[in-house]
């Protein structure tokens, strides 16, 4: 493929495998196995598998390739390996890499999930994690030590927006040559090049915006080849993460619309998020496209786009974010993000209701906080409409 291609030139030619029909759509080749001409070719292969050749379904498979090729084309990194789901890329990513003794510092405010593989699963196996506040590069600065093995972080955390200087923190890793591994999900892969900006290592929920329409579950983890076939694969392929040959079909189609659907969610966003910023109801309006965003110098700094996501308070608590989340009429209430459909939740009791009270405050998740996902219907009806929800609060 051309390097001189652009985004939306990548996102629909990138990594193209044609059987000898020469169909335009790619195929979907749904098997678990592959059949070998002769014993030698199958013990040939087993022991070095060329770079289009395959073995079994959990090992790699020629339609998921196609969608590995091109996320990476898109993302900029030499390889990718796709996964079942966003949590088996990030629990893969990390875990493919780590042992007993290894010492991880992450960004504390994190996706539920993703804080129960870092404060439970990596720490049942003899992984030493260290939280800091993302934003404060002293923290940073602080905890990382000569012994760190990894940092962990959320570009753009959920669901309270904070973006964190990637560079600082990828500067001050790799100092002490550890592996940077960033969830760019929020960010999007359109609107942000996290390699570009010091990650080694990159993690999707192909789950959000890459599928964005409510289809199938998925994720990718991308990085160099020498990362992804010598350290991830090996985990990958004996641990059963593997993405299935229909989903990543889907997803070669939810990419070649991705840049149109996601800057239309993000035109959508900042609308939005400027109608509710003052608003008498609305405590705070959270959007890193805003300039009372308290990181809004930094998002400037390393995205195209304030993203898709909007979060803001209610007054009132909880009583007030249901009562307004049960009198909206085009917006749905859902905890996916990053869909074609405007999706909404509350995160105190969804997407974060594993976490305590305290931890969910010192994350600033409040009550009355809700999160709004834009997609892409007319953004004078999403005012209309959270205008008219808003009367109930």
């Amino acid at each position: 493929m051309s390097d001189k291609w652009k985004t939306r030139t990548r996102l629909v030619h990138e990594g193209v495998r044609r059987s000898q029909y020469g169909e335009v759509s790619e195929p979907i080749i749904l098997t678990q196995g592959f059949v070998y001409e002769t014993a030698e070719q199958a013990a040939a292969r087993f022991e070095a598998a060329g770079e289009d050749e395959f073995i079994y379904a959990r090992y790699g498979n020629p339609t998921v390739r196609m969608f590995e090729e091109r996320i990476a084309g898109l993302e900029g990194t030499e390889d990718a390996f796709a996964t079942a789901s966003g949590m088996a890329a990030v629990h893969a990513a990390l875990a493919s890499m780590l042992r007993a003794g290894d010492h991880v510092v992450s960004a504390r405010a994190l996706f539920g999930s993703c804080l129960y593989i870092l404060e439970e699963v990596l720490t049942r196996f003899g992984v030493e994690v260290t939280f800091v506040d993302g934003t404060d590069l002293d923290a940073w600065a602080g905890a990382i030590r000569a012994d760190t093995k990894a940092v962990f972080l959320e570009s753009m955390s959920n669901p309270t927006l904070e973006v964190i200087d990637l560079p600082a923190v990828a500067d001050l890793a790799h100092k002490v040559g550890a592996t940077v591994v960033v969830d760019n999900v929020f960010s999007t892969p359109v609107f942000s090049r996290a390699v570009d900006l010091g990650a080694d290592v990159v993690v999707y929920s192909a789950t959000k915006h890459i599928d964005g329409q409510g289809r199938v579950l998925g994720g990718v983890i991308l990085g160099t080849k020498e990362f992804i076939r010598k350290t991830v694969e090996p985990f990958a392929k004996h641990t059963g993460c593997a993405m299935s040959p229909f989903t990543a079909w889907v997803l070669l189609k939810g990419l070649e619309t991705l840049d149109l659907r996601v800057r239309a969610q993000a035109e959508n966003a900042i609308r939005v998020a400027e109608f509710l910023e003052g608003h008498p109801k609305v405590v705070r309006a959270i959007y890193p496209g805003l300039k009372s965003h308290p990181h809004h110098a930094v998002a400037a700094r390393q995205l195209e786009k304030g993203g898709t996501v909007v979060s803001f308070d209610l007054s009132g608590g909880q009583a007030a974010a249901f009562r307004f989340l049960n009198a909206l009429e085009i917006i749905i209430i859902s905890n996916n993000l990053g869909d074609a459909k405007s999706i909404i939740t509350h995160p105190a009791t969804t997407t974060h209701q594993r976490l305590t009270p305290d931890q969910r405050a010192t994350l600033g998740i409040t009550e009355g906080m809700v999160r709004l996902s834009l997609g892409i219907e007319d953004a004078d009806d999403l005012i209309g409409d959270i205008a008219q929800a808003l009367e109930a609060v």
